[in-house]
């Protein structure tokens, strides 16, 4: 009887800790996502304001943001639930089999590609070389089928800051170092980091930068930001867990992920 018990706790336990190695990364700041050496490391300035919820009041969030200016909102949600749920593990194990849709990474995203959830986790979520095109590089956001992803987004607690008028519909998205979207512009909405980093640039509707539609952000950060006069800068900053940035409605804007990152937008419509 002893040697049964021995047994089959020995078995439990061998089952746990087999769960525990493959899902190591629920309590890891990563979420498993990491990037290893493939990471960018240069985070570039930050010339946008940031608040918190103890020190911007709705009101003066609509006055002094709204309708005019980017803010980094700092505090203003719980989403630990959301962010466990947005593992790796988690994630695989829920939706491996499930199908999602990318998009080409560039101003228009006109191609789009039907792949399994894990093998684009597997096989495609990869850095991105400075040299691709958006055309060549695929992208997992938006285009989310709601009714398959239901229970993660009822999980998130979108920002408590509502813009009169306006609806919010989600997008959700994952993708490598490296990748990121053109500038583009729509109409306002919040944007907010579960794992990684993503770096912003941000121009207001009447400054419309130059850049080619078809090349990545990355190269435009390579390529012609470097050569920016003072004035042709835009604003920016480097977004990471727990921050959410609002843009005002058609702003100009550009992403681009430092690591692999997983992230979510609340677009008001």
């Amino acid at each position: 009887m002893e040697l049964k018990v021995t047994c089959v706790f020995f078995s439990l336990l061998s089952a746990w800790l087999s769960v525990a190695r493959d899902s190591e990364q629920i309590s890891g700041d990563d979420g498993g996502w990491s990037s290893g050496g493939d990471s960018l490391t240069d985070e570039g300035p930050c010339n946008i304001d940031i608040e918190d919820q103890t020190s911007l009041t709705y009101s003066q969030f609509l006055q002094q943001y709204a309708y005019t200016k980017p803010v980094i909102l700092r505090g203003i949600t719980d989403n630990t639930r959301f962010r466990f749920m947005c593992c790796k593990y988690n994630l695989l194990r829920e939706y491996k089999e499930r199908t999602v849709r990318l998009s080409t990474a560039n101003t228009h995203s006109y191609r789009k590609v039907d792949v399994p959830f894990e093998e684009f986790v597997k096989f495609l979520l990869t850095p991105q070389s400075v040299d691709s095109l958006g055309s060549e590089t695929l992208y997992f956001f938006g285009d989310n089928n709601f009714t398959e992803w239901h229970a993660l987004f009822d999980e998130y607690n979108a920002p408590p800051y509502k813009i009169p008028y306006t609806s919010p519909a989600y997008s959700f998205g994952i993708a490598g170092p490296g990748t990121g979207v053109p500038f583009h512009w729509h109409g306002p909405g919040y944007s907010e980091v579960i794992y990684g980093r993503k770096r912003w640039f941000l121009y207001p509707p009447d400054e419309q930068p130059e850049f080619h539609p078809n090349h990545t952000t990355l190269t435009w950060v390579s390529q012609s930001y470097p050569s920016l006069g003072i004035h042709e800068r835009p604003l920016e900053c480097t977004i990471r867990p727990g921050e959410v940035l609002y843009f005002p409605d058609r702003w100009w804007h550009a992403t681009l992920n430092l690591d692999t990152s997983v992230f979510i937008s609340t677009f008001l419509g």
